[in-house]
C-alpha cells in the first residue's frame, strides 16, 4: 500500500495529466480556438524539435545560467542578512517595515538603473532574479529563527559554544523548515524575475524569444517555451522539496 507521501506524489501527477489531457480536448475540439492557444500535445511535439535542432539551447543555458547565480545569491545573501538582523534588535526594529512592504513595490522599476551600472549584459537580469529572491529568504529566515527554542539556546551556552558554533550546530538546524520555506520560495520568485526581466529588455533568453514568438504570433514556438519553462519550475521544485524532506529524515534519526 501507498504511504501518504506517495500517494500525495501520484495525486499530484494525475492532476497535472488530468489537466493536461482536458486541455488538449478544449483544444482539439475547438471550444478553445487555435490562435487562442493549441493542444498541449503540439506543444510538445515543438518542444521537442526545437531541442532536436538545437534551436533553444542557446537561450535556455542563458536563462538558466542567469536563474542559477540569482538563485545562489537570494540564498546565500538572504540567510546572512537574515542572522544579521535577527541577531540585531535595533537593526531589525528599523528594517522590520521596509521588508513587510517590500513586495508592494515593483522591483523593475530599479530595471534602467541597473541597465546603467551593469551594461545590457545578463547582470541586470541577475540582480532582478535576486531582489526578488532575497527578502523572502531573509523573513523566512528570521521567523524560523524566531521559533527556534530558548532551552536549545541555552544549552549551547552550557556547553560554551562559540557565537558561531552555535549558529551552525543549533540556530540553523532547529530554523531548518523556515529555511527551507524560504529557499522553495528563492528559487521560485528569482525565476519570474529573471524571465520577466528578459520580457523587458534582453539581448537573449527564454523571456526574450517568447516575447518574440508572441509579438510574431508564433502560438508553436510560444507554447512550447512556456511548457519547457513549466515543466523545468515544476521539477526544480520538486527536487527541492525531496531534498528537504530527506534532511528532514536525517535529522529525526
Amino acid at each position: 500500500m501507498l504511504n501518504r507521501r506517495h500517494l500525495a506524489f501520484w495525486l499530484r501527477i494525475a492532476f497535472l495529466f488530468g489537466a493536461a489531457g482536458a486541455l488538449e480536448i478544449l483544444c482539439r475540439t475547438g471550444s478553445i480556438p487555435r490562435l487562442t492557444m493549441i493542444p498541449p500535445s503540439e506543444m510538445a511535439v515543438h518542444l521537442a524539435a526545437g531541442l532536436w535542432s538545437g534551436a533553444y539551447l542557446g537561450d535556455i543555458g542563458f536563462t538558466f545560467a542567469n536563474i542559477g547565480a540569482a538563485i545562489l545569491i537570494s540564498i546565500v545573501l538572504g540567510a546572512a542578512l537574515g542572522l544579521a538582523v535577527h541577531a540585531l534588535p535595533r537593526l531589525r526594529r528599523l528594517v522590520d517595515p521596509m521588508l513587510a512592504s517590500y513586495y508592494s513595490v515593483p522591483t523593475f522599476v530599479f530595471y534602467p538603473l541597473l541597465i546603467v551600472l551593469f551594461g545590457l549584459t545578463r547582470w541586470p537580469l541577475v540582480a532582478i532574479g535576486a531582489m526578488f529572491g532575497v527578502v523572502a529568504m531573509i523573513l523566512n529566515t528570521i521567523n524560523g529563527l524566531d521559533r527556534i527554542p530558548r532551552a536549545l539556546v541555552k544549552s549551547g551556552r552550557v556547553l560554551r559554544l562559540s557565537r558561531w558554533e552555535t549558529v551552525w550546530r543549533i540556530k540553523l538546524p532547529a530554523a531548518a523548515p523556515s529555511l527551507f520555506t524560504g529557499v522553495k520560495l528563492a528559487v521560485t520568485y528569482s525565476v519570474i524575475g529573471v524571465i520577466a526581466g528578459e520580457f523587458i529588455l534582453s539581448i537573449a533568453g527564454l523571456g526574450r524569444r517568447i516575447k518574440l514568438a508572441y509579438d510574431n504570433l508564433d502560438n508553436q514556438g510560444m507554447y512550447a517555451l512556456l511548457l519547457f519553462v513549466l515543466t523545468a519550475t515544476v521539477l526544480v521544485y520538486f527536487l527541492v522539496h525531496g531534498w528537504e524532506r530527506r534532511i528532514h529524515r536525517r535529522w529525526r534519526q
